[in-house]
């Protein structure tokens, strides 16, 4: 029993190690290039005041927009496109409270997704062949920038 235990736990451990690393909302902004190779496109980067605007277009046509602050953080991510990208990629760690927010929400709401939860918050619309998102962590804004600059 104790030996399976120790398997388990070693694949499991081995799993994590090898799962590609994700800029993702309050991830750090050095992965953004995992994140262009995980969505097929290229990369884009412009600096506005004291934060860095990393602008990942995929061969699919969706665009991800990720914000990192003055540490190298990524305080907000946006996106847009016939399809949205894969959330776990982009909300990153706060994949899990997005999806138990998501999940307390009434079910005929999942076309429009507005959640406010601790310091989350997450916009996201789905219609026909057109996505489009924003999510932040109010804490991590930089003094200078507003939540209205997160296009």
């Amino acid at each position: 029993m104790k030996l399976t235990r120790i398997a388990l736990l070693s694949l499991a451990a081995g799993a994590l190690v090898s799962l590609p690393a994700f800029a993702g909302l309050g991830g750090d902004s050095a992965s953004v290039q995992a994140d262009m190779v995980q969505l097929k496109g290229t990369v884009r980067v412009s600096t506005a005041g004291t934060f860095t605007l990393h602008e990942i277009t995929a061969n699919s046509g969706v665009k991800v927009r990720e914000y990192a602050g003055s540490d190298g953080r990524v305080f907000a991510v946006a996106w847009n496109g016939p399809a949205g990208p894969d959330l776990r990629q982009v909300l990153g760690s706060h994949y899990d409270q997005f999806v138990q927010a998501l999940a307390a929400q009434p079910r005929h709401s999942h076309r429009h997704v507005l959640i406010q939860q601790g310091d989350l918050v997450v916009e996201r619309t789905v219609f026909q062949r057109a996505a489009s998102g924003r999510a932040w962590t109010p804490s991590m804004l930089p003094k200078d920038f507003s939540a209205e600059q997160i296009q």
